[in-house]
């Protein structure tokens, strides 16, 4: 398989490695990251546009089905932008067509417009792109999202009880005097815990922006 360093002219090389890895259908370790990765933004989207979890769960489906169809491609159309932005658009193309299906209307839908899908594929009743604010919401949740998958992988990281010393003092902001007595960790281990985890966490939120875009 080409790597970026055996192609170094390739546009790959601006592309997030996880991006790149799941072009390759084989690859079931980088899907089910990505898929990890991805599906939570993809399904409370759903869910706050007013689908159900049954409904939420196939615009999900619909979505990762069109990624896997398309991703080899996307490098090849720079007209579709960021990958995270390609995704909020191919997400609420399919929730307009689960309404749609439904013979109902999103709260906050933009108007149906004959559109073909930019990765390719029939024309379809689709919808133009969100308005600017909606983007805006959709990148508040997408940090919502990197953050709370970066304590997760903080979280397998590091010992569960310098865990709980951090979320005691660093995000629920407890005094160091009170988790050093709930947790019986001394109050300098807890100073020094509180700093070292929060590096870590800044560490892996930035490798989370460069692995998924």
């Amino acid at each position: 398989m080409t790597t970026m360093s055996d192609d170094p002219g390739s546009t790959l090389r601006t592309r997030p490695t996880l991006l790149f890895r799941v072009r390759e259908w084989q690859d079931g370790e980088s899907w089910e990251e990505f898929h990890r990765l991805y599906r939570r933004l993809v399904y409370g989207r759903a869910r706050r546009a007013g689908l159900g979890h049954e409904d939420a769960e196939d615009v999900a489906q619909d979505v990762f089905k069109r990624v896997a169809e398309t991703i080899k491609d996307f490098d090849a159309s720079p007209e579709l932008g960021s990958f995270r932005g390609w995704l909020m658009k191919l997400t609420h193309w399919r929730i307009a067509d689960k309404f749609e299906s439904r013979g109902k209307t999103p709260a906050h839908s933009p108007s149906p417009v004959q559109h073909d899908d930019p990765a390719g594929g029939t024309g379809t009743l689709e919808r133009v792109p969100s308005p600017g604010e909606d983007e805006d919401a959709w990148d508040r949740e997408w940090q919502q999202h990197v953050l709370a998958m970066a304590l997760e992988r903080l979280a397998r990281q590091v010992k569960p009880l310098h865990f709980q010393v951090f979320e005691l003092y660093v995000r629920q902001g407890w005094p160091m005097l009170k988790v050093s007595s709930e947790l019986g960790v001394n109050p300098a281990s807890v100073y020094v815990i509180g700093h070292r985890l929060t590096k870590l966490l800044k560490a892996e939120v930035e490798k989370l922006k460069t692995q998924v875009g």
